[in-house]
């Protein structure tokens, strides 16, 4: 099944239930008010919402048109988002573009940072940015949505806790990354607000698509309608989400609706290489920071900047027939006023 929130002017929304081609959504109030409540109840909620949504698709004319512009993010705050790098092709890239080795435990260790997860952004709010010259960056990624998972789990028992699935726009400021990763604390200001995609999808929902733990399609982006990356998101995944779940619970129990992230997605070119951009045939890159590293290893010089005030991104995946699998990212990079309010509280 596929879920939403819809914006009703409070902080969590209103759960709907979306119809399988995303055309058409019902109210799921009577079931649960919102997604984490259905997450905290789960054992409770999943059948009944599971009916909901097989009514749904049998019977479009029920529900009302799905409009991904009055959807907040799925979670629109959650008490747990940490992001990971399972695409070590990714690491190595970056890593390389500011000079900074890369340990050899990376390869055998996942690599995740605790991000903000207080106030998401809808799918289709903008990227608000203060200072373009912070170096704004897409990256394309896929999430999960994790049941309580106890410390210690095992991956296969962590794999177990995944209840849904998202597209995610994990936005960077590559330009205060540096100065942050030297104080030897991690990133923070450097890790603007996350968007996710209008949907999450129950990995049933994905068929054939979600095996091992990962997710086997190409994940899709554009800057102004321009082809950025199509890499295979169950390609190159050193750490498939089991791993990933785990490793988070290593220490510390998860509770229902932590969001766990792969990292941005990355192929190696056929050859073994570092990736060719779409223009020459490769797979692109989820990021403009791995182009930049591309455009730097193979010609001598960056040629392409960072994204700027109205410039356009949009993040998607597509089944076999081509159609949304969970509705796309679609932000504008704006600039931030200090006087605009986000949230229904914000000063």
């Amino acid at each position: 099944m596929k879920l939403a929130t819809l914006d009703n002017g409070s902080r969590d929304g209103a759960l709907v239930v979306v119809s399988r081609d995303l055309s058409c959504s019902i109210p799921a109030g009577a079931i649960a008010p919102s997604l984490q409540f259905a997450l905290d109840n789960w054992k409770d909620c999943e059948q009944a919402l599971q009916r909901l949504s097989q009514r749904l698709n049998e019977q479009p004319g029920l529900g009302e048109t799905f409009n991904p512009a009055r959807c907040m993010a799925p979670l629109p705050r959650a008490y747990q988002w940490a992001d990971g790098s399972a695409y070590v092709n990714h690491v190595a890239l970056v890593r390389q573009a500011r000079g900074a080795e890369m340990p050899q435990s990376f390869w055998t260790e996942p690599l995740i940072y605790q991000g903000g997860s207080d106030a998401f952004v809808g799918p289709r709010q903008p990227i608000s940015i203060a200072d373009a010259a912070w170096g704004i960056d897409l990256e394309a990624e896929i999430a999960v949505i994790t049941d309580d998972v106890a410390m210690g789990s095992t991956p296969q028992q962590a794999g177990t806790a995944i209840r849904l699935l998202m597209l995610v726009n994990d936005v960077s400021l590559r330009n205060l990354i540096p100065g942050e990763l030297a104080k030897g604390f991690g990133f923070f200001q450097s890790k603007p607000a996350t968007a996710f995609s209008p949907v999450a999808v129950t990995p049933d929902e994905l068929g054939a698509a979600w095996q091992h733990h990962k997710l086997h399609r190409p994940l899709l982006s554009w800057i102004n309608d321009a082809p950025l990356g199509r890499p295979d998101a169950g390609v190159d995944m050193t750490f498939d989400f089991a791993q990933l779940v785990a490793h988070a619970a290593r220490t510390r129990h998860l509770r229902a609706g932590s969001i766990i992230g792969s990292g941005t997605v990355s192929n190696r070119d056929a050859d073994g290489g570092p990736g060719r951009p779409i223009s020459e045939g490769g797979l692109g890159y989820s990021c403009l920071a791995e182009l930049r590293t591309v455009e730097k290893i193979r010609s001598g010089e960056i040629r392409s900047s960072f994204l700027q005030f109205g410039d356009q991104v949009r993040i998607d995946m597509h089944d076999d027939q081509g159609r949304s699998l969970f509705g796309a990212i679609e932000q504008a990079v704006t600039q931030y006023q200090p006087d605009q309010a986000h949230g229904p509280d914000a000063p």
